[in-house]
């Protein structure tokens, strides 16, 4: 009796060093993330996510009124909204919220991989996923992707550990915080149909194909449709849409069901799975390893691979999560693919593990590739919020809307989203008081003649980079072409501020540049010639995606 071990006991010890785990998880996130807590918000949080969460706290309603629903479902703006009601609203108990999510993902993850693979791929594919730029860069960001990926990952680990009750919890939960997480239960309802009839024909040595090869098992994953379909008839209820406003549905779906334009997305997406950001690196030495006979433990049996019905497991998730995203959402954003790009990294660093002596040194490389490029711009086009890029960001509004805030207090001033709400809404950090702005959509050739032609004059205008550059682009053209970037996913290239400010007859009294993102602000001479016409209100819709 002295030497067993009760099923009560072997319980609460797991359970411990989960807690354990998850809290120096969180603390090294904590730490590295602590220069970044205090910062405005920014792009999406402003625009959708933080003002929805604001309206739930101040009112109690899960349909956000201070902007234009999209019916997103409301699990991390409750989430959110239960943080400031009893701590406070300031972003950086919205950071650290964040961050306690991010955590749990790596949690989530370091149990699959260490269940599948062991404890030493565990350890570098947790180490490697939090230094990866786009995961690093949206620890601490409000957004949807964090919360889908970190119950997609705990949904994953609980269905290889067969328990069952949890996998649907989890898979459950998912699309409460991000509607396209249903694509994974659903995914794996279609594989566990199908999968009984290949096993039949599989001539794998001792190995199915199959985890489970249940009819019952299969269709039971309907339930975690439930949750969603329940929110959806609520959202349709409250406003008479099921998916979002009519602009919100055309431009995330309607205006995306385009042969072409769902190939070029899809290579995008491929590109941030396999080699966006450095990713490459692990993915070229997973696939130089295998070139290379397994290698042998030390007594003497083989290195261990991740089993195959996993691995197939894994596959079917990524091509799923790969295609949905390549058809649905209008922008193609690399944070969309968080739930699966730390699959990609599992299977490069096992594979590297079992073939190459030397693969921690190849993780270490990996790891140093991820840090250097969240600090050092790629020669492409990227998104700020998938690197430190967006601090840059964050730091120069904050300037302009200080400098604007003291010289112009009743404005009006001209600028576009996000910098229109970020002047009219102080909640998101950047002013005290909210000042009078003009919007126009962006700061094309094409929408500041309509602005230089407004009848009714504003005092100074605010112009910052809407479409990133890279500073030495390898490239002359843009991937893609510039002409399918324009025709499929939105891009213009924004007038230098010189020539805008010649445009509006103004001269630019500020200029700040930060890495290639850039403010500038343009001071207006009175033009009393009122000849032109006023151009029809227009109507500025955030880029969300689903």
């Amino acid at each position: 009796m002295g030497g067993s071990v009760s099923p009560r006991s072997h319980g609460s010890g797991k359970a411990l060093e989960l807690a354990l785990a998850y809290a120096l998880i969180f603390t090294v996130l904590f730490l590295t993330h602590a220069p970044l807590l205090r910062l405005p918000y920014f792009w999406d949080e402003a625009g959708y996510f933080i003002p929805a969460a604001y309206d739930l706290l101040h009112t109690g309603s899960l349909i956000p009124h201070s902007t234009l629903s999209n019916a997103h479902p409301p699990l991390v703006m409750v989430w959110l909204a239960f943080w400031w009601k009893f701590s406070a609203f300031t972003p950086a108990v919205t950071r650290t919220a964040m961050l306690m999510l991010a955590a749990f993902a790596l949690l989530g993850l370091w149990r699959l991989a260490r269940e599948v693979a062991g404890p030493q791929v565990a350890i570098a594919t947790v180490l490697c996923t939090g230094l990866y730029p786009v995961f690093f860069a949206q620890s601490s960001l409000a957004h949807l992707d964090m919360a889908a990926a970190a119950l997609t990952l705990w949904g994953l680990a609980m269905y290889v550990e067969r328990r069952w009750a949890a996998t649907l919890v989890f898979f459950a939960l998912a699309p409460l915080a991000k509607e396209t997480a249903i694509v994974t239960p659903m995914a794996l309802l279609l594989w566990e149909l199908v999968c009984p009839r290949l096993d039949h024909s599989s001539r794998l040595k001792g190995e199915g194909v199959c985890l489970y090869g249940s009819k019952r098992h299969a269709l039971s994953f309907l339930l975690c449709l439930v949750p969603l379909l329940i929110w959806f008839t609520y959202h349709h209820h409250r406003t008479g849409f099921y998916l979002g406003n009519p602009q919100y549905l055309r431009y995330n779906l309607r205006a995306t069901l385009n042969p072409l334009r769902i190939l070029l997305a899809l290579l995008l997406r491929l590109w941030h799975v396999f080699g966006y950001l450095n990713l490459f690196l692990l993915v070229l030495g997973a696939a130089d390893a295998m070139t290379h006979a397994p290698l042998q433990e030390s007594d003497g049996s083989q290195r261990p691979r991740i089993p195959i019905n996993v691995q197939l497991v894994f596959a079917v998730v990524l091509v799923a999560n790969v295609i949905a995203e390549s058809v649905l959402g209008g922008a193609v954003l690399a944070r969309y693919m968080l739930p699966v790009v730390p699959l990609a990294i599992l299977v490069c660093i096992s594979t590297m593990r079992r073939r190459v002596r030397q693969w921690t040194w190849l993780v270490a490389l990996s790891c140093a590739a991820f840090v250097v490029q969240l600090f050092i711009a790629p020669p492409y086009r990227i998104a700020p919020e998938d690197t430190l890029l967006y601090r840059d960001y964050v730091l120069l509004h904050k300037h302009a809307a200080d400098e604007l805030a003291a010289r112009y207090p009743h404005g009006p001033i001209l600028t576009a989203w996000p910098a229109s709400d970020e002047l009219t809404r102080p909640f998101l950090g950047y002013v005290k008081k909210p000042l009078e702005v003009v919007r126009i959509e962006n700061f094309s050739p094409a929408e500041l003649e309509r602005a230089a032609q407004m009848r009714d004059p504003f005092e100074a205008a605010y112009l910052f980079t809407t479409k990133w550059q890279p500073p030495y682009p390898v490239l002359s053209g843009l991937f893609l072409g510039k002409p399918l970037q324009e025709r499929f996913f939105d891009y213009h290239e924004d007038l230098m501020p010189e020539r805008a400010a010649v445009l509006l007859s103004g001269r630019v009294f500020d200029y700040q540049n930060r890495n290639n993102e850039w403010i500038a602000l343009i001071s207006i001479e009175k033009i009393e010639d009122a000849r032109m016409q006023t151009p029809q209100k227009l109507r500025v819709m955030p880029p969300h995606s689903f």
